[in-house]
């Protein structure tokens, strides 16, 4: 098992991973480090919990919004992605989905407590 040191919103983390997917944790770190970036210019002030956790609801919000992937045995095989450069980051975009996201909260939250009111 491999140890990996991962940047995630400018803190350093180790975690273990097989070996071999050293790569794919660093490109997942990158991935979530940029949201936590997204998330810290467009709501300053937040404390690192509450940005880690917005950070991964975007990914989750962006994540569901993809279309199921086929079972392997039934995909084709993709060659291999070039790397991009990353995308700008637009404040209005990150703001955007912070009230969805704010918005699919509260709806659960409003849920529960419904749920917990007719119990």
């Amino acid at each position: 098992m491999a140890e990996v040191k991962i940047m995630v919103g400018g803190r350093q983390y180790a975690v273990h991973c097989r070996d071999g997917e050293e790569a794919r944790l660093h490109q997942l770190a990158g991935m979530m480090s940029d949201r936590v970036n997204m998330v810290k210019n467009g709501s300053p002030g937040l404390t690192e919990v509450r940005q880690l956790l917005f950070a991964g609801l975007l990914l989750a919000d962006t994540v569901s919004d993809q279309p199921a992937v086929k079972p392997a045995a039934e995909a084709a095989p993709a060659p291999a992605p070039a790397p991009t450069p990353p995308e700008p980051i637009d404040e209005s975009d990150t703001l955007a989905a912070l009230a969805r996201l704010a918005e699919r909260i509260e709806a659960l939250g409003d849920s529960l407590a419904a749920q917990l009111a007719n119990a």
